[in-house]
């Protein structure tokens, strides 16, 4: 494993010294400590040390490390990319053309299309493809900043089918540099053929799937699409009891598409986080502010599917930890570019560029359970870092929406 040591850096920044700090919430998160004229050491994959320039001493110096001029670049933590639908079958761009003449996604869903659409392209598809087209997802991500990603099952709705992608995500974690999290979603959408007997379909997720995935320990967590049109409160109870018997922790879709209970179940039985919440009011705020649930925000399907935009700033005033992912998948958020997200969150959600670098950084790193190894430089944690291109100042990652503005990823195993 190579060890690095980048000189000049403008300024360094995602600083926890102490390394206590577990996630920003509310007017912290517009706070990030900094060192200007840097120099920062990794050494056999972790963050050994940093400081001022003037600080630096002779022995950090070896042969064999790699020395990088960061003159006129910022250096970060990598972004955690804590919800994707990383691992699909082709892409759907004939459903952007239905959105464009003016179907909506449940008109969309109704008629077979949209995750099921997915889900009948992965049934049909190897698991050598899956693995391919995912892992140059994943170098794409890599090339944009991206340095830890969660990845869903959730398209293919058969226990044979979900344990192909599954196997697939555990795969890419066995082959990848990258931190990889995965997550068992059968409960994305419900089979055309369950539709009018869902809780049938919700039996076999329960009494089949969940108990082969724990035998093969293929996913860290469970999912559910809790929302208006897909799984109940009734229907997520029961999965999620039957994924803790496992010792799978919640990750929940809650409140796209309407105020579903998602975010309250969520918060009932310790949902790591709870994503998308396109419908979050008071009562739901309450909630989270009595959990250590993350708050998650999906901009780029808001965006996409030309749905309303969460409540970032009522979330962050309230004294919430937002964080934010770009929910890669074929169908409603096709872009796994953090950096597009950085600036969604200041276009739509009026954040900060500040408070949005902490909600892809230690906040996503909370959403996806690795913020004691990633998403703030501590000495010990992994040397996952990106440096800018030569840019005029951190404001400018978001601003610059168009362009690539990341120089260089280094991710350690």
């Amino acid at each position: 494993m190579k060890d690095y040591l980048i000189l000049n850096i403008k300024s360094l920044l995602g600083i926890d010294e102490g390394g206590k700090l577990k996630f920003r919430a509310g007017e912290d998160m517009d706070r990030i400590n900094s060192i200007d004229n840097a120099f920062l050491l990794i050494s056999n994959g972790r963050i050994k040390d940093f400081g001022k320039m003037l600080d630096i001493k002779a022995n950090y110096f070896t042969d064999g490390c790699v020395i990088i001029d960061a003159t006129d670049r910022y250096v970060l933590p990598a972004w955690c990319d804590s919800h994707t639908h990383l691992v699909y079958a082709n892409s759907r761009e004939q459903e952007y053309v239905d959105k464009i003449k003016g179907l909506s996604y449940e008109e969309i869903a109704r008629r077979g299309g949209g995750i099921l659409n997915s889900v009948e392209r992965l049934h049909h598809t190897s698991e050598e493809q899956l693995y391919d087209e995912a892992f140059a997802r994943l170098e794409q991500m890599r090339s944009l900043g991206t340095g830890a990603v969660e990845i869903k099952s959730g398209y293919g709705l058969t226990t044979e089918s979900e344990l192909k992608m599954l196997r697939v995500i555990r795969r890419l974690k066995e082959t990848s540099d990258m931190t990889i999290r995965s997550t068992f979603l059968g409960a994305h959408s419900i089979p055309m053929e369950f539709r009018d007997h869902q809780e049938k379909y919700v039996d076999i997720i329960v009494n089949e799937m969940i108990p082969e995935i724990a035998k093969e320990k293929l996913a860290d967590f469970v999912d559910v699409f809790c929302d208006r049109g897909f799984f109940t409160v009734e229907d997520t109870s029961r999965i999620l009891e039957a994924g803790a018997k496992y010792g799978m922790r919640p990750k929940i879709h809650a409140n796209e598409l309407d105020y579903s209970g998602g975010i309250q179940i969520g918060v009932k039985y310790h949902a790591l986080s709870v994503d998308h919440l396109e419908y979050t009011g008071d009562a739901e705020i309450a909630a989270l502010k009595e959990s250590d649930t993350i708050p998650t925000l999906l901009p780029g399907a808001a965006f996409f599917l030309n749905m309303p935009y969460a409540p970032a700033r009522k979330m962050i005033n309230a004294g919430l930890p937002v964080a934010l992912a770009t929910d890669c998948n074929p169908g409603s958020s096709p872009s796994c570019n953090m950096q597009l997200i950085l600036s969604f969150a200041s276009v739509l959600y009026k954040m900060t560029p500040v408070e949005a670098i902490n909600a892809v950084t230690i906040n996503s790193a909370r959403a996806m359970g690795v913020e004691d190894e990633l998403g703030t430089i501590t000495v010990g944690k992994k040397g996952n870092v990106v440096i800018t291109k030569k840019i005029p100042s951190i404001e400018y990652i978001p601003y610059a929406y168009g362009e690539n503005k990341i120089e260089r990823t280094i991710i350690c195993k």
